[in-house]
């Protein structure tokens, strides 16, 4: 089969690779009709490099028909189906599962690497897991995983529900805003605008969103948020506080992660470390604040005292400074992690099956091209080129 791979630093290909086959009784091989690349995958393009091989099959968003079935998984799915595939992988009856923290399955726990569930093409720290951007991928635990879809409608109405639409979800839940509150979300890239719509949706009364770029604004903009162009701002804080009445928002999400522009110092250290002998890359993941801090310092600033600092965006350093004393200060919350995907299938499928496009699924891809197109489409989406905001790709 043919399936995108990870060769070096801002080096991906398609390759032909051998094809998924069953290993488990609980597996299933799913044929996959259409695969998406993540902003999460941005960050193995480069500064998680030190956690990949040459050769291991990048992607965690994917959906497609089940072609083969394990015997224990038999009565949970049939040959023919159609699924979607939650970017972690949960066995749904350890003790963690059963009690909704999907991404931290006691079954699938990388224990050796200090982690949680094991994730789809997600590095050596999350199991090296093969993903699926490609032509077939091997589900493990597809007695409860993957989520069956209705037969017909296009992709892009379920194909978010592996990952950025539930993250965005629980980055929206965790922010804890009231009915009426004010919500600001940093990022308007495809988690942050699916942001903007789940808060809308959801009753939030004013919903704030800060980005760069102006295609991102303009988006966030056409989802019903007033939006901030942090190239004409000093402080996002005190930005934020004029909107506010001097307070601040109820609840800031971060839907950033670790590659934050604003600190061109943090930007070098960082590609500097991605690209040591990877013993000491390692190490300096492990043990050294590698993370450009700026979206997530600018969410303790906004959000006013007693509020709630939702963290969405992935970050991997295990020193970064944080202001302590504020949040101390301030009384703020902080919620944060993967998503527990499975937590808001139920919900959520409900949602993007209904006859209105409520949340925007269909309208959130800039870019549909073929697997083969995928290299390009890395460094497209990476680089923040031709508008790009979110690429499906099709095997």
């Amino acid at each position: 089969m043919r399936a995108l791979t990870w060769q070096g630093i801002e080096d991906v290909s398609v390759e032909t690779v051998p094809d998924p086959t069953i290993e488990q009784p609980t597996d299933a091989i799913v044929r996959v009709t259409s695969t998406a690349i993540c902003g999460s995958d941005l960050h193995l393009y480069k500064v998680l490099a030190p956690y990949l091989k040459p050769g291991d099959i990048l992607g965690h968003e994917f959906m497609g028909v089940v072609e083969e079935v394990g015997s224990d998984a038999a009565g949970s799915l049939a040959v023919g189906d159609r699924v979607v595939v939650p970017f972690n992988i949960s066995c749904g009856t350890c003790w963690m599962c059963t009690h909704g923290y999907f991404a931290q399955c006691e079954t699938t726990q990388n224990r050796d690497q200090n982690r949680g569930a094991s994730l789809f093409g997600y590095t050596s720290m999350y199991g090296a897991v093969p993903g699926g951007q490609a032509e077939y991928v091997r589900v493990p635990f597809a007695d409860f995983g993957p989520v069956k879809l209705p037969a017909e409608g296009p992709d892009e109405r379920y194909l978010y529900l592996s990952d950025i639409l539930p993250t965005a979800w629980q980055g929206v839940e965790f922010a804890d805003v009231p009915a009426g509150g004010t919500l600001l979300v940093l990022g308007a890239g495809p988690v942050g605008l699916l942001a903007v719509s789940s808060a809308i949706h959801r009753g939030v009364g004013r919903v704030f969103c800060a980005d760069l770029v102006p295609e991102r604004l303009a988006a966030a903009e056409a989802r019903g948020a007033e939006i901030i162009d942090l190239t004409t701002v000093d402080n996002l804080g005190d930005a934020i506080r004029g909107l506010t009445g001097g307070r601040g928002v109820d609840g800031a999400l971060d839907a950033v992660g670790m590659e934050a522009h604003g600190n061109p110092v943090a930007e070098k250290i960082i590609g500097a470390a991605s690209r040591l002998p990877k013993p000491l890359a390692r190490k300096a993941v492990d043990s050294v604040g590698i993370d450009r801090l700026d979206a997530l310092h600018s969410a303790f600033d906004a959000v006013r005292r007693g509020g709630t600092v939702s963290v969405s965006g992935v970050y991997g350093g295990a020193a970064d400074p944080m202001p302590l004393g504020d949040m101390f200060d301030k009384g703020l919350t902080i919620r944060m992690g993967q998503c527990h995907v499975k937590r808001w299938t139920d919900d959520l499928l409900a949602l993007v099956a209904s006859d209105d496009d409520v949340l925007g699924v269909e309208s959130l891809a800039t870019h549909r091209v073929g697997l083969e197109e995928a290299p390009a489409m890395y460094r497209t989406f990476q680089r923040k080129e031709d508008d790009c905001i979110k690429v499906v790709l099709t095997p």
